[in-house]
């Protein structure tokens, strides 16, 4: 059934973050790799800040019917030198580890979810507020699933090139 007052869109995302906050757990306790561990721990920390984000707006919405007036910084893990090294590390652990690759196309598809959520609702939203939350989480999720293609496009690659997949 698909989620349709304001209740039950901020329940549906803080679930979602929820669940994606304890994959990512999950993931980062169960692989031997640091840079898998380091990257799935910062994306678990991500998540827990964006249930915090949608938790405080839901309590807003519940006492006033509004949504509260924040600003969004563009505060994005997912750019700069940083993001390269553990890129680079991440790829390198990844390419030897089928479970932590398989992980990556899972948190794709739980990305583009949270994507197609936020960007749908701050479509149709009318509160000012609500508009620049969802918005602000969309382009977050974006972020997160740019980076993740990435990664799985240079891990895919490095699979066809052991394998020779590639045309003559």
């Amino acid at each position: 059934m698909p989620e349709t007052t304001t209740e039950d869109i901020l329940k549906s995302a803080i679930l979602l973050e929820k669940r994606g906050r304890a994959f990512y757990k999950k993931i980062a306790k169960q692989t031997e790799f640091p840079a898998v561990t380091e990257f799935f721990n910062m994306m678990a920390a991500e998540e827990e800040t964006h249930v915090a984000m949608l938790t405080e707006q839901y309590r807003s919405y519940q006492e006033s019917g509004h949504f509260k007036s924040t600003e969004y910084g563009e505060d994005d893990a997912f750019s700069g030198v940083a993001t390269k090294v553990l890129s680079d590390k991440l790829k390198g652990e990844i390419s030897a580890a089928d479970f932590e690759a398989a992980a990556i196309g899972a948190a794709m598809s739980m990305e583009q979810r949270a994507i197609d959520l936020y960007a749908d609702r701050a479509r149709v939203a009318t509160d000012e507020h609500e508009k620049a939350l969802y918005t602000w989480l969309a382009d977050w999720e974006r972020g997160h699933l740019t980076f993740l293609a990435e990664v799985d496009q240079e891990l895919r690659e490095e699979v066809w090139n052991d394998n020779s997949f590639w045309p003559m």
